[in-house]
């Protein structure tokens, strides 16, 4: 790979080069500028999974014997803490809601027209509480749900605060998709401040120098213009955009880019020792350090490419654009980030300036005297830290996930507060009924459609199964199923798939020849647990083959990638373990997403292969002069400063989602730093050359 790299770093060490690709990355930054921006293609509406899972099919055919019928379905809450609701402040609300003739809204329920008897189920037991449906429009996304709540509320919150006693929410799947989308909003300006603001005071502590700070975050600020400008021309192009995946992708940008840029100042210091000119000094350095960057780079390019064979969506829909962003940082470590250090030059390092020849050798703190422990006590220094890993990895038993999206939202958050007052009052499925729909060969008179319901309600998890709807010609039936327990518990989903799984002996005691399709939310995340459930072996198993491969290209050895890759999936493994227990401990959270183990993964593989990619690298460079133990010692002591402040800069850059109000980034932000940690210090530092001087022998 040098023959193709030193060529190019070469000439951008030298002045014309180093202005040339200055201008061109400005230029070039400049002019994408100039098109869409990134928040133009942002979809509200994703779909994550794919399109012949169940619950998909199931939508697809409602959509087919229903076309008028599929609106998103929401909830209006009514709730006085002190004694019954006023039905009179109800009808006055759904009165304002309903003269306002807000755009979007499909239907409201209106209960003036009922008789008492079918008032009293809108009621809780208690009367304390009251639940409307609504519907709105099909077609809509996200961001239009989020307008029309805003509306709603504005509306109901007046009326109510006149009637002194009445708290009014929207909830349910319109109110939960509209309030997921001002989340982001909120969330997505303070993190990237975040983000910037820990960058730049971790640099300035580490390194004492304004400028080291300065360099790194002009190189990430050109970098992040340029990748989200060319992913607007992706979204103009029909490629998918979700705020998730945008927000996660610039903390990975934000990430990469540094660790990179500290890699090339830290060789380039120490060639300054070496060269009066600055770039000679430069030019040497990229040729030391230009081809494990660039891999290292390689390796999260090919990770992100991996997810492209998911069949979630979510994870496939990371591939092209995360594969975007870290293509565009690959080329940045080996043109940018070298060329705006050398356009500093020594200066960079103010005020503690490397001279020509001042220092032979380069201090290196605390790394040192490690370095010489490590490799004159291998079995102690590995063996203690195996053994840790071994405990904190044997806590992936008490790993649960958690499937209510809600659950994540900020506590004041009023979908949530409605949520739990659904949650608290009525029957849980209320909260989120189930759709059946049931296809005959032949219509289905009105005594098989009650058979149907009264075998549907022989199970005590169904609360109710109502019929919603029936074709002109009989032949298609819709029912609405309100579950008594929560449709978004891990119960709830393993009832769904029961009842999935006993579809045709239902239609077989109901006397009905045809097909059962259930849709709505618990059908759904029953598939997407399934899906995601295969996705991770799929992931994980080829992540790991294609890293391996990659690395053999690299090290040229059959041992060391074993040894590489080994340390990385046992890190992987502690930092899930050892999250689950501090995220209980700490926060509160018993349970987590699905999504977290999956994203971790491929984050902590990705990112954590590169620091063992720069000590193998150090250690194969020095191998060449010197036998293992020595060449070991001098690659840990001059790796270890720079992996280690990179790994607690990397590590603080991905905690800047713990100040997402948002339960599922921020429990992955915090189990990535944690597993970044364990890497940086004790996996790349002590058990990684632990296992190199119990198999590398001298030759």
């Amino acid at each position: 790979m040098n023959k193709f790299l030193n060529p190019i770093t070469d000439w951008v060490s030298t002045k014309k080069g180093m202005w040339i690709t200055i201008v061109a990355w400005l230029v070039l930054m400049i002019t994408l500028s100039t098109g869409p921006t990134l928040n133009d293609y942002k979809v509200a509406n994703f779909q994550s999974l794919p399109n012949n899972a169940q619950s998909i099919i199931a939508d697809q055919k409602l959509k087919e014997y229903f076309p008028d019928d599929q609106g998103t379905p929401g909830i209006l809450v009514f709730h006085n803490r002190t004694g019954d609701v006023n039905p009179e402040t109800v009808q006055k609300i759904l009165t304002g809601i309903l003269d306002a003739d807000i755009g979007g809204v499909d239907s409201v329920v209106d209960i003036s027209q009922l008789p008492p008897s079918a008032l009293e189920g809108f009621y809780s037991e208690d009367h304390t509480a009251m639940i409307i449906p609504m519907t709105l429009k099909a077609g809509l996304g996200s961001t239009d749900f989020a307008e029309i709540n805003d509306k709603i509320s504005e509306i109901g919150n007046d009326i109510a605060k006149e009637a002194g006693n009445m708290e009014f929410y929207v909830t349910g799947p319109a109110g939960i998709a509209g309030d997921t989308v001002k989340l982001f909003e909120q969330a997505d300006f303070v993190l990237l401040i975040a983000t910037v603001l820990i960058i730049l005071v971790l640099l300035i502590v580490i390194y004492r120098s304004p400028l080291l700070a300065f360099i790194p975050l002009l190189a990430t600020g050109i970098v992040y213009q340029v990748v989200n400008q060319t992913l607007a021309f992706m979204g103009a192009g029909g490629l998918e955009l979700t705020s998730q995946t945008t927000s996660i992708m610039s903390i990975l940008l934000f990430a990469a880019v540094i660790d990179y840029s500290l890699f090339v100042f830290s060789r380039f210091r120490e060639e300054l020792n070496h060269y009066d000119s600055k770039y000679e000094a430069m030019k040497y350095a990229m040729r030391a350090t230009g081809e494990p960057v660039f891999f290292a780079g390689g390796t999260v390019l090919a990770a992100m490419l991996i997810l492209f064979f998911a069949d979630f969506r979510d994870y496939a829909n990371f591939a092209p654009i995360f594969g975007t962003a870290v293509f565009v940082i690959m080329i940045a470590s080996i043109t940018l980030i070298p060329a705006l250090f050398n356009l500093f030059g020594r200066k960079a390092f103010w005020p503690k300036v490397p001279k020509y020849g001042d220092a032979a050798e380069v201090k290196h703190g605390i790394w040192g005297p490690i370095a010489r422990f490590v490799v004159n006590k291998p079995l102690i220094s590995g063996g203690l830290v195996a053994i840790l890993m071994v405990v904190s990895a044997l806590n992936i038993v008490n790993l649960e996930f958690e499937f209510e999206t809600v659950k994540s939202f900020p506590e004041d958050m009023p979908s949530r507060m409605g949520y739990e007052v659904v949650e608290q009052k009525f029957d849980k499925g209320e909260i989120a009924p189930s759709t059946l729909l049931v296809v005959s060969n032949e219509p289905i008179d009105e005594l098989t459609a009650a058979a149907l319901s009264e075998e549907l309600t022989t199970y005590k998890e169904i609360a109710s199964a109502r019929i919603s709807g029936q074709t002109e010609n009989g032949e298609a039936l819709r029912y609405s199923l309100a579950l008594s327990i929560n449709p978004y518990s891990t119960e709830g989903l393993d009832f769904m798939e029961q009842l999935r799984n006993e579809g045709d002996a239902l239609l077989d005691n109901a006397s009905i020849e045809g097909d059962l399709h259930f849709g709505g939310i618990t059908p759904k995340l029953v598939d997407e647990r399934n899906v995601n459930n295969a996705d991770i072996y799929k992931i994980v198993v080829l992540e790991t083959l294609l890293i391996l491969v990659l690395l053999f290209a690299l090290t040229r050895s059959w041992k060391m990638p074993i040894y590489m890759m080994a340390t990385i999936l046992f890190s992987y493994l502690s930092a899930l373990g050892l999250g689950i227990f501090l995220v209980d401990v700490l926060f509160g959270f018993d349970a987590i997403s699905t999504r977290v183990p999956v994203y971790s993964f491929i984050f902590l593989v990705a990112l954590g292969i590169d620091y063992n990619i720069i000590l193998v690298s150090r250690f194969i460079e020095e191998r060449k002069l010197r036998k293992v133990k020595d060449a070991l010692e001098v690659a840990i002591s001059h790796t270890g400063g720079v992996i280690s402040s990179a790994g607690i800069i990397l590590a603080a850059t991905f905690a800047a989602l713990t100040t997402m109000p948002i339960a599922d980034l921020f429990i992955f932000g915090f189990m990535v730093s944690i597993g970044i940690l364990i890497d940086t210090f004790l996996v790349r530092g002590l058990l990684l050359p632990a296992l190199i001087l119990f198999f590398e022998k001298d030759r």
